[in-house]
This record gives C-alpha cells, sequence and structure tokens, in this order.
C-alpha cells in the first residue's frame, strides 16, 4: 500500500520536529553547549569537552527516548488494530501494571540493581499479558472482552503492588516508587545496547508476520475467506506487541499514555483510515523525546521523571477521547 502525501508531509514534519528536538535536547544542562556546537560534535569537527558531554553524557538518553517512545507507539498500534478500540492500549489493558509487579517481585527479592529490576519488569509483563490473554479467550479474544479483562487484571494486580510496597524493606519501597514513576535520567550506553537488540528483534518477527493487520481488522470471517489464520495471526502480532511494551517498561518504567496517544494522534494527522505502524512510532519517537525536554525543564535544575509529564499531558488526551466516544454512542 502507497503513503499518500498527506502521510509523508506529516512523517517528514514529525521527523524534521525530531531532529530539531534532539539537538536542542543534546545542548541543554549544567554545561550548555549552543545548537551549532552540537552540530559540530555530531560531524566530527569539535574533540572539546563538548564532544564527551553530548556524546558520553546525553546521547544514550536520546536515543533512548527515540527508541522507547517509537516501541510505545508500534505496541500502541498493534493492540488499538487487534481490539479496534482507541482504548486498546497495553498501559490501558494492563501490562504495565504486570510489568511493576514484576520489578517489585525483583527489587524485594534480588535488590534494586537496573538489570534485575528489567528482568523482573520484562517477565512479569510477559506473564500478565498470558494471563489477560488466556482469560479473554472464549473461540477467539473480542476486542472488548480483552480491554475489560485487562483492565480488571490490571486493578487487581495493583492491589498486589501496594502490599508488596507494605511489606518490603523502606530503602526498596523508595526504590520501587521511583523507578515506579517512568524516567530517562541516568540511562547510560549500556541500557541502550539491549534496548535496541530487543526491539530489532520484534521489529525483524513484525516485517515477518507480514502485512496481515489490516485484514485482522476487517473481522475473522473476512481474514479467512482472504487466507489469513485470524487466530494464529492475532497471538502473534499480541506476542510482538508485548515484547515490545516489556523492553520499553523494563528499561525506563511505565511510561503511561505514549502507547495509547501516539497511534491515534498520528491517525488524524495522516487521515488514514486505520492506526499504522511507522507513523505511530515516529509520533511516539517525537511525544517522548519532547516530554522529556519538558521534564527535564519546567523545574530546572530539577528534573521530573518523564513519566509524569505524559501522564499530565495524556490525562488530558484520555479525558477528550472519551467525550469523542461517548458522543460517537448516543
Amino acid at each position: 500500500m502507497r503513503a499518500s502525501w498527506r502521510t509523508i508531509t506529516v512523517l517528514s514534519v514529525l521527523g524534521v520536529g525530531a531532529l530539531v528536538l534532539a539537538v536542542f535536547a543534546l545542548g541543554v544542562g549544567e554545561y550548555p553547549v549552543s545548537p551549532a556546537g552540537v552540530v559540530e560534535v555530531l560531524t566530527g569537527q569539535n574533540h572539546s569537552f563538548d564532544e564527551v558531554v553530548v556524546l558520553d553524557y546525553r546521547m544514550p538518553r536520546i536515543l533512548l527516548a527515540l527508541v522507547i517512545g517509537a516501541a510505545l507507539g508500534i505496541s500502541g498500534a498493534i493492540f488499538q488494530a487487534l481490539t479496534r478500540n482507541p482504548l486498546g492500549s497495553p498501559d490501558v489493558i494492563g501490562f504495565e501494571i504486570g510489568a511493576y509487579t514484576g520489578a517489585l517481585v525483583a527489587i524485594g527479592m534480588l535488590g534494586g540493581s537496573y538489570y534485575t529490576t528489567a528482568a523482573g519488569a520484562m517477565i512479569g509483563g510477559l506473564i500478565t499479558a498470558a494471563v489477560v490473554y488466556s482469560l479473554a479467550y472464549k473461540n477467539g479474544v473480542a476486542g472488548f472482552r480483552l480491554i475489560v479483562v485487562g483492565i480488571a487484571v490490571g486493578a487487581v494486580l495493583s492491589s498486589v503492588n501496594q502490599w508488596i510496597i507494605i511489606k518490603i524493606k523502606l530503602q526498596q519501597a523508595i526504590t520501587a516508587s521511583i523507578w515506579q514513576q517512568g524516567s530517562l535520567n541516568g540511562l547510560e550506553w549500556g541500557q541502550l545496547y539491549p534496548v535496541l537488540v530487543c526491539v530489532a528483534i520484534a521489529l525483524v518477527a513484525l516485517v515477518a508476520i507480514g502485512p496481515q493487520l489490516p485484514i485482522l481488522q476487517m473481522g475473522d470471517d473476512a481474514a479467512g475467506a482472504l487466507g489469513v489464520r485470524p487466530e494464529r495471526a492475532r497471538i502473534a502480532y499480541f506476542v510482538v506487541g508485548v515484547i515490545l511494551v516489556a523492553v520499553a517498561t523494563a528499561a525506563a518504567g511505565p511510561i503511561a499514555f505514549v502507547a495509547l496517544a501516539a497511534p491515534q494522534l498520528a491517525r488524524r494527522l495522516t487521515g488514514a483510515p486505520g492506526v499504522g505502524m511507522v507513523s505511530s512510532a515516529v509520533m511516539g519517537a517525537f511525544l517522548l523525546l519532547f516530554s522529556d525536554l519538558i521534564a527535564q525543564k519546567i523545574v530546572a535544575p530539577a528534573q521530573l521523571p518523564v513519566g509524569a509529564v505524559t501522564v499530565s499531558v495524556g490525562g488530558l488526551y484520555l479525558i477528550w477521547l472519551l467525550v469523542v466516544q461517548a458522543r460517537r454512542g448516543r
């Protein structure tokens, strides 16, 4: 399917906007570097201390914001397409809450190191997805049922999380609370590489599945008539979507509303009939980088967790979305 000129224009504007934001973000901080100085470092014309600050200290955070934002955007597009509902996002369905449960268990049992917490979050997210899918399965998985079951499982896990926080040690509870905010602060090259590898593997799997998602959105009968095995294809997309959100959550903690908002914002800007993977990825990357820049500057020199910004902005978006859905349901 060829992209329309409107889609190409929107993606180009978002891409250029993300590039401008990245250059600006690489220069801000306690040691400021001018945009021209950042460009000189990136093009290899500046080997002073600016190079150390830009490439060693700030570049990993920028790249992680772009990669994690893109992963959340694609994951949101997958689940919204599978459920055929704009509320069918992994953070609404409860996968991020499950990841937090896994992180809490890892922090309580194994300490609070970055990798044990990340591993716990990924395992928690995958187990939660398996439980939600199993409970929602009844001669297939209907989108609305998956959302309702996910919300219910998420509510139960929220109670479990509160119980775990009460039981673990004070320092562990503080670590868990910080992680829960969702933050890119302090992330380095060592945290970037595993995320890149996992996201790349998920994207290769997504390409291998093929463009079956638009066909699934037509309904199981139509998909079967067109030679697609609906349940097999649905499970494959489900697994890829869960891996993407689990990797993002494991790296930076739960970052709410990016997966929910990015696909719908991209669809409205491009005028496409359904959510698109590429447009959702670009929009997700732009949104998270923009939110992280706000988190760094709004109360400078202190830095907010980026999750606090996405929750504030996303909450307004969710209210607007619910109002629109309610009016359409009249």
